[in-house]
């Protein structure tokens, strides 16, 4: 098991990483409890695969399991099931000393966050994340919320884990698909911020995404370690922090246009996001076209989403997908916050971006 720490004072907690931690999670978590109860909100497909070890693990403990299983899917992550997610808590009796588990994906990491964090004005919750997503991204840093008509993650809180628990041994029950949605904010990372990361993943990502179970764990651990390293240095997105919107903007828009359905995944969205963000940084002069041509090369051989024609169905005009950009939470003062690169690592946060270079862009995406 490889441990993160995640610095952050009085609010500091563990980025546990390995297999086998689903088994044991009553024994990681049991510390925690100041009674020997759990409520656990999950997804129902996650319940059908995973639930019953869950529960065990608990149980081999002498801790008592409660568990709510909400619809699978980007669309739950709004106000209905929100509201349906604290209401089932409150029935459940939770106090400000429990501890509440979020296990599942990023949908369910940051739908029940947000619910921790509201009920009795904050609860402690442990995330138990079960995408390659969620592990390497959404779990870690404390940023929950839901998604409303407006766009995505306009609702919400920071509001840290108590712990974070990555069984990579899960992984090997995902699709495919999204698993390679996972994949792309690994890819992330080292295109933001460590060329040799992203050098090693060209060479490694066929087989982590074939189940080598060393990869995965170095995959994830690296990932997690710099996501740890950002957050403890900027925990309110006010600098750094921002890097880690890296492909976002257009991917936030592009989900938006889909209706946050099976259309586009959201790591799917950050790949074709990355994509984008890396062929304006060339436009714009910032760095060569080797650089872009690189990082669709990767995407493409790792069999990912790369283009706006890789996504199914109709997209809106390139005129309204800016459109839907300008509700993105990254908008300061009316103008739009693009994360660029000078080359693969060397990203930077740019609030000077043309309009009319984004259009360009998009523009030339859907031909």
């Amino acid at each position: 098991m490889n441990v993160v720490p995640v610095n952050l004072g009085d609010r500091s907690y563990e980025v546990r990483i390995g297999a086998g931690l689903l088994d044991r999670a009553g024994a990681e978590i049991a510390p925690l409890l100041r009674r020997r109860r759990v409520a656990v909100v999950t997804d129902e497909t996650v319940a059908g695969l995973h639930l019953d070890r869950l529960t065990a693990a608990f149980q081999a403990e002498g801790i008592a399991v409660s568990a709510l299983a909400l619809p699978p899917g980007e669309a739950t992550k709004g106000w209905p099931q929100f509201s349906r997610c604290v209401e089932w808590l409150l029935d459940a009796k939770v106090e400000r000393r429990d501890v509440v588990v979020a296990f599942g994906g990023g949908v369910i990491g940051d739908l029940v966050g947000f619910a921790a964090a509201v009920l009795r004005r904050g609860v402690r919750f442990v995330q138990l994340p079960t995408t390659l997503l969620a592990q390497v991204d959404s779990s870690v840093g404390g940023k929950t919320g839901i998604n409303t008509a407006q766009g995505k993650n306009l609702v919400g809180a920071f509001h840290q884990p108590s712990l974070v628990l990555a069984d990579i041994g899960i992984l090997d029950t995902l699709p495919a698909r999204d698993f390679l949605a996972g994949y792309g904010e690994v890819v992330k990372y080292g295109l933001l911020g460590d060329a040799a990361f992203f050098d090693w993943l060209e060479a490694a990502g066929p087989a982590l995404a074939a189940g080598d179970a060393a990869a995965r764990l170095r995959a994830v651990t690296r990932s997690v370690e710099m996501k740890a390293g950002i957050v403890s240095r900027d925990e309110t997105e006010e600098g750094e922090r921002a890097l880690l919107n890296l492909g976002h903007t257009f991917c936030h828009a592009l989900e938006k246009a889909t209706g946050y359905s099976d259309r586009l995944l959201h790591g799917e969205g950050v790949a074709i996001g990355c994509a984008l963000a890396f062929e304006l940084s060339q436009r714009l002069g910032l760095c060569s076209q080797e650089v872009p041509s690189r990082v669709r090369a990767h995407l493409r051989g790792m069999g990912m989403k790369v283009d706006l024609r890789d996504i199914p169905g109709d997209l809106p005009p390139a005129e309204a997908l800016l459109a839907l950009m300008g509700q993105d939470k990254k908008v300061i003062d009316g103008r739009l916050r693009f994360v660029l690169a000078r080359g693969i690592g060397q990203a930077f946060v740019a609030e000077d971006v043309p309009p009319e270079a984004v259009l360009s862009v998009l523009r030339d995406a859907q031909r």
